[in-house]
């Protein structure tokens, strides 16, 4: 029996140490020479499909008050859909995006980013990932680790590559703080010194006195170490500076989850081996890192490299990192430098994704979101401009900005075509949110005047594409699959029962037509880019000042 099938059909490890540091497969896929060359998808994976849309009808907008019934008996509720989306699982999965890989390939994507899979606490509704309770798990509300695997060598086959969202931080919330601590046991206040270990989570959250099961604590059995935790409390994610390695944003818990203690002897190393685990178990082609910024330069620099020489042992030379690098240009553009070639890039998720939105809509000049791509940074060159960072119009966070998306406010499909245009035009690795190729924009400007959270929570940024009717239960119940009825689901502009995957709607036919074009023509993602006066002749012709030879690609706003 292959390692593979061994790893699939057996439990998962309980430590880190049982037969996984030397999985090996036959083959690996290889990584691609240059990751210009892709256009990825950011997908939620609870918020994309649930494979049953066959079932429902795609979404009428001329019509969405018909598309939103009462429930059980009681008017439709504006609360009750908000309530939904921020606190409930909708019941995308991972088997069923493999139904989707068709749509994805025909809007001109070459590789999907998925949001965290990995193992939560039950009884939580942490439906985004990010709260870990088994690192060498994925969560059962999103399948099992057969899907996962069988879901990437699927997207191997249809020519897309997958990324995996990680994170080693910080864990979920899977032990609490003792009774008396200021501020609380899941959200202790913040503290210079260290408080001491309350007790582990069970499967309901109560606390336990003994790890009796694979619903307790957390896993494997190696982060069980009171002494791998931070444990100084909840402060201020943005306080201190980024090159500080003991700063108050690289100490503290992130808000009730739990910060890992990483000058731990040997936890980086850990934390590396269950990574590595997934990089060998499922063939994946990256990694996203999930807030890079609060760990230390050394630690990101140390991590990064053993993923990365890892990889290429499998053949894999080019393996992804992107890093989630919050706190503005200048801090991912710090870590860039400081992690060198063990980070391939970061997310633009600070002021260009800001300029980029506004100069799409015409709000700011076109001048600004050039600037930042000056040959007088420290990053140099166009090919480390292009190699070094993904272009982000809508992600699922916003940590700038206001928590809605560019089609929210777009005043015509053209500008968000001109949005997406942009980043795949323009330096950079483009990155489509999902969704963004159907203009998912929230209810309707009228209707938002009852959800007084609009613009300021990020639920707004994660409606449910495929509409489900319900969501799931709260709480352990949502591992019943069984659907609470007396709530609406999250669906797209504030529907429910209807879905949005529609190849025919003008703005997935404009970015298939652009990513072709992307894809045909080198120059669209490996040229050089200059910002260029033009001047409007008499014939109705632009003009503007050529640079040398080779292809030559004019653009305006």
């Amino acid at each position: 029996m292959t390692f593979i099938e061994r790893a699939l059909t057996g439990g998962r490890p309980d430590s880190i140490e049982d037969d996984v540091l030397l999985p090996r497969r036959q083959d690996y896929h290889h990584s691609p020479v240059d990751w210009r060359d892709e256009v990825l998808y950011f997908l939620l994976v609870d918020r994309f499909s649930d494979g049953r849309e066959k079932d429902r009808k795609l979404l009428d907008r001329s019509k969405l008050k018909a598309a939103r019934p009462d429930i059980k008996g009681q008017p439709w509720s504006w609360q009750l859909w908000a309530e939904s989306g921020g606190s409930r699982w909708q019941g995308g999965s991972l088997k069923v995006i493999l139904s989707k890989l068709g749509y994805l390939k025909s809007l001109g994507i070459t590789a999907l980013w998925l949001s965290p899979v990995f193992r939560q606490r039950s009884h939580e509704d942490s439906y985004h990932g990010y709260g870990v309770q088994d690192f060498l798990e994925v969560d059962p509300r999103f399948g099992s680790r057969r899907d996962l695997t069988e879901l990437v060598a699927a997207a191997h086959k249809a020519g897309l590559r997958i990324i995996l969202d990680i994170i080693f931080n910080h864990s979920g919330c899977n032990w609490l703080y003792p009774q008396d601590t200021p501020g609380g046991i899941y959200e202790a206040a913040y503290t210079l010194d260290r408080y001491p270990f309350g007790s582990w989570r069970g499967i309901d959250g109560r606390p336990v006195q003994a790890i009796s099961g694979c619903d307790d604590a957390v896993w494997p059995q190696e982060l069980q170490d009171r002494e791998r935790y931070t444990r100084a409390g909840s402060g201020d994610l943005g306080a201190g500076s980024i090159e500080e390695a003991w700063a108050e944003h690289k100490r503290s818990d992130f808000k009730s989850l739990r910060d890992f203690n990483l000058d731990s002897p040997g936890l980086l190393s850990d934390l590396a081996r269950c990574y590595k685990y997934w990089i060998a178990l499922t063939d994946c082609d990256g990694f996203r890192i999930d807030t890079l910024k609060h760990i230390s330069f050394e630690q990101g620099r140390n991590f990064c490299g053993s993923i990365k020489e890892f990889a290429a042992n499998l053949g894999k030379e080019n393996f992804f990192l992107v890093g989630e690098i919050a706190g503005g240009d200048w801090a991912a553009n710090r870590y860039l430098e400081a992690l060198g070639r063990n980070l391939n890039a970061a997310l633009d998720i600070g002021e260009m994704r800001q300029v980029l939105a506004g100069v799409a809509k015409g709000l700011a000049h076109p001048g600004a979101y050039f600037r930042g791509f000056s040959s007088d940074v420290a990053l140099g060159s166009h090919r480390n401009l292009g190699n070094q960072h993904v272009s982000v119009l809508d992600d699922h966070d916003h940590v700038l900005g206001e928590k809605i998306r560019f089609s929210a406010y777009a005043a015509s499909e053209a500008q968000v075509v001109a949005g997406v245009a942009m980043q795949l035009f323009t330096l950079g690795i483009p990155c489509i949110y999902y969704g963004t190729e159907q203009a998912l924009a929230g209810p309707e400007d009228e209707e938002r005047k009852w959800l007084p959270d609009w613009k300021a929570s990020d639920r707004y940024l994660r409606e449910a594409m495929f509409g489900p009717m319900h969501p799931l239960p709260g709480g352990v119940n949502s591992l019943d699959e069984q659907e609470d009825e007396s709530m609406p689901g999250f669906g797209p502009f504030g529907t429910v029962g209807h879905h949005c995957f529609d190849p025919g709607f003008p703005i997935y036919r404009n970015i298939a037509a652009m990513a072709e074009l992307r894809r045909a023509f080198p120059a669209m993602r490996h040229g050089r880019q200059y910002l260029r006066q033009t001047a409007l002749l008499e014939d109705g012709l632009e003009k503007f000042d050529f640079y040398g030879a080779g292809y030559e690609v004019g653009g305006r706003r």
